[in-house]
């Protein structure tokens, strides 16, 4: 097992993904969606709850991996003293199935191989009944069952199925992994070679519809690769990471389960694939917010399954140690049950920016937003659990109240611009109430600088969204001097802390790293202020912040340079692609959102796509 996060890649079909380590091993896979039980959990465990390695034997002199060119297919070449070979795995992107395909190509030499399978369900804890089937061999447990084929002859050695082959320059040994319901028929086999072309086809087909065009292109295109991987396509929503349980500070006890879809992140990602000229995209995670959703306002969660279920009872699984024995390893989150008052602004946000942007829109949509509306008018100033999740007492958090002024200013616009019907003189009113309130009880006058909570003194990387959401201008004295002042507080070693160490709002030991988006966010309000200069910098660094083959994770540990949290994070590759869009040109995200979404949002007009044809092809084809 990979002693990392950040020497793992990711491969993925958009209903699930798995980890893949620089070894050769797959040491994270759940089936058959992103939030089911895993049947590879050697990640957050030991090699015996479940993994599949294919490596060269012995020592390895180097290691050097590549994803193809504006694709998810992995290529990992390994040197030994013996010769070099190249290891490509991939998922092909089949609508019906879910197949893991690996295959070893002799570079230079004879390099002898072995294969470690390692199968196991419920994260590690259920051994499968395994046999063989018509040259194939079949593991199965309860509802599950997983069939491995290849020419390479295997056997069974302590609950692990094991093969060893050497292969030479020129040769080529496919394994293809497939899983499928117990209950239903055997799959038809599938060629391997052929499903990794189709593979990369389809994925350069989606990636030439981008219409991103600024000096950070690659880092753009890889980002919107990992937001498509982390679609689940039958639904269209996104989880935050394919993970549970990846540290934010190794050894900690901060590790949750981020295997689900957030409505917080909900404007910024809308924002990402508009401004990259991915309507069907946005559309689709626009209807899932709609139907997840759906239902009486106080019951509104901050997160749900991938199919808009809302029982995501947290549980402790004590069998497993965790990542470098970070325990526990939860599954579910409690934060589910949680009052958390801005999700109420970025799903209305949401759904005002999908309006502005000329999406068909759901004839449901506005009675929703109303009764939305109606609800914060009764409860903004409640204190809630905010942004940051807090596990202790709900507090009156100035971020919160920021949103909902955002969920009026919102509703009123859509009044004003769009002709819907609603009380928007009762609406203004209460907005401006709002904004009195946060200047004067979430403001420190004397500090020149908004706090984190009422009353407190205590800063917050949340406020770096005051100017972003078009609450202040980005030049007001009042956010200059939170800008300023979270500079000087908040960045540590280079890079944006939620909060101070010392504060325990959450009530939980401090230990985390800088949490990236919000770097990007200081990168976006620098840039709105005119520091533009400083926000390149800024930004570039950021850049710099990735793996080998440029993924991105949620915290970053800068004095022991150690990447942190679920991985890859969703939000971080978000954020990138909002602050390159800004950086690059005029009208970006966040300058259309500080307007008061009041023009057609950047990419609300699609530009016709470069290096594919106008005609619109899916990725799952």
């Amino acid at each position: 097992m990979s002693s990392h996060i950040e020497d793992y890649a990711l491969i993925g079909n958009m209903r699930t993904a798995a980890l893949v380590s620089r070894d050769g091993s797959i040491d994270w896979l759940c089936l058959p969606r992103f939030d089911s039980p895993a049947c590879f959990a050697a990640l957050l465990g030991r090699r015996r709850h479940g993994c599949f390695q294919i490596a060269p034997v012995g020592r390895h002199r180097a290691v050097r991996r590549r994803y193809r060119d504006r694709t998810l297919i992995l290529e990992t070449e390994i040197d030994t003293a013996e010769g070099t070979v190249r290891i490509t795995d991939c998922m092909p992107l089949w609508p019906d199935r879910d197949d893991i395909v690996r295959i070893v190509d002799g570079m230079r030499g004879r390099v002898p191989m072995r294969m470690d399978l390692v199968m196991r369900f419920d994260y590690g804890i259920a051994i499968p009944w395994v046999h063989r089937v018509e040259g194939a061999l079949l593991a199965t447990a309860g509802p599950h069952t997983i069939e491995l084929r290849t020419p390479v002859a295997t056997r069974g050695e302590r609950y692990t199925t094991v093969a060893e082959f050497t292969i030479g320059r020129g040769q080529r040994v496919p394994f293809v992994l497939t899983h499928f319901a117990s209950h239903s028929p055997r799959p038809v086999p599938i060629d391997p070679y052929a499903a990794v072309d189709q593979t990369e086809l389809a994925w350069r087909a989606w990636c030439g519809l981008s219409t991103y065009e600024g000096e950070w292109e690659d880092a753009v295109s890889r980002s919107l690769i990992v937001l498509k991987a982390m679609t689940y396509a039958p639904t269209g929503g996104i989880v935050a990471a394919p993970t549970t349980s990846l540290p934010e500070r190794i050894g900690g006890i901060r590790n949750w389960d981020y295997r689900y879809c957030w409505l917080r992140d909900a404007t910024f990602t809308l924002y990402a694939l508009l401004v990259s000229g991915y309507r069907d995209e946005a559309r689709a995670w626009r209807e899932w917010l709609l139907r997840a959703a759906a239902g009486r306002p106080q019951d509104l969660q901050v997160l749900y399954g991938v199919a808009g279920e809302r029982q995501l009872v947290e549980l402790e699984l004590g069998w497993l140690p965790g990542f470098r024995r970070s325990a526990p390893v939860r599954i579910g989150n409690k934060a589910a049950t949680q009052l958390q008052l801005d999700v109420y602004g970025e799903v209305i946000d949401a759904l005002s920016l999908g309006r502005t942007a000329g999406l068909e829109q759901n004839a449901d949509a506005w009675s929703f937003q109303r009764v939305l509306l109606e609800f914060l008018e009764t409860n903004w100033d409640a204190p809630d659990n905010g942004i940051w999740e807090i596990r202790g007492d709900r507090q009156h958090l100035t971020h919160s109240k920021v949103m909902v002024w955002v969920a009026l200013d919102r509703g009123i616009q859509a009044i004003e611009r769009f002709h819907l019907d609603g009380p928007v003189r009762r609406w203004r009113a209460l907005r401006d109430e709002i904004h009195a309130t946060v200047c004067k009880r979430g403001f420190d006058a004397r500090r020149n600088t908004f706090v984190q909570r009422f009353g407190a003194r205590d800063l917050d990387a949340s406020l770096l969204q005051i100017p972003l959401v078009g609450f202040l201008p980005p030049t007001d004295s009042r956010v200059l001097g939170t800008i300023a002042a979270i500079e000087r507080e908040l960045v540590i070693d280079g890079f944006v802390m939620r909060y101070l160490p010392r504060n325990r709002v959450d009530g939980l030991p401090p230990q985390e790293g800088a949490f990236l988006p919000c770097s990007f966010w200081l990168a976006d309000a620098m840039a709105l202020a005119g520091q533009k200069k400083d926000a390149t910098v800024l930004f570039e660094r950021l850049l710099s912040l990735r793996n080998d083959v440029g993924l991105r994770y949620e915290e970053y540990d800068a004095r022991k340079r150690r990447l942190l949290g679920n991985f890859p994070q969703t939000l971080t590759h978000v954020a990138l692609v909002n602050s390159a869009c800004n950086l690059s040109r005029r009208g970006g995200p966040s300058e259309h959102r500080s307007s008061g979404m009041t023009e057609e949002p950047p990419g609300g007009v699609a530009r016709k796509p470069r290096r594919a044809s106008t005609k619109r092809r899916s990725v799952s084809a």
